[in-house]
């Protein structure tokens, strides 16, 4: 009698510790991408703390220049409230181009090129946009495992009842074939 039900109770008892394991695994590989999406929002945050100190420098030397000091302001501050993934990639796309729109001021002010400070900000930006561009990169890599593994058989059983549903990607602006113009003749 206690061999009827012994099979039974081992194979409960399997199942039970895959299902386990599966949902750590989950857990783990979930907590990569919250990892990588905050390095996303540490570089971008890097580079909106750097913004006021490039947009000082600059105002210094083209007062005049208002709108796109007015531009630079309205994107960052887009970006800071934007909640999801793809409200980011949109406010980060706004702030790349009034950003490019404010670098190439430089080149109506050649005293501001000449500036130390621009140059060193400039710098420190571009650094910026480099960092920011590989920690995309690394969430998006960190999301295409994740909902591979909640897409893939046997996970894909028990992934969405265990509340585990497909990430999104963070996307480029669906203009990003198009380069800005700058344009200060206006």
């Amino acid at each position: 009698m206690l061999k009827k039900w012994l099979i039974p109770v081992g194979i409960i008892i399997i199942l039970g510790a895959l299902l386990i394991s599966g949902y750590n695994n989950l857990v783990k590989i979930s907590e990569q991408v919250n990892g990588s999406w905050s390095e996303v929002q540490n570089k971008l945050q890097r580079r909106a703390d750097l913004i006021p100190n490039l947009v000082e420098t600059v105002k210094g030397y083209a007062s005049q220049e208002k709108e796109i000091f007015t531009d630079v302001a309205e994107a960052r501050a887009k970006l800071a409230g934007a909640a999801t993934v793809t409200d980011k990639g949109e406010a980060d796309q706004a702030l790349t181009g009034a950003l490019g729109r404010l670098l190439a001021i430089g080149e109506n002010y050649p005293q501001l090129k000449s500036d130390a400070n621009f140059r060193a900000l400039q710098d420190e930006l571009a650094g910026t946009e480099n960092r920011i561009a590989t920690a995309r990169m690394d969430y998006n890599y960190s999301v295409q495992s994740y909902n591979t593994k909640i897409k893939t058989l046997p996970t894909s059983l028990y992934a969405r009842i265990l509340g585990f549903g497909p990430r999104d990607y963070f996307k480029p602006d669906a203009n990003v074939e198009n380069v800005p113009t700058v344009d200060f003749s206006k």
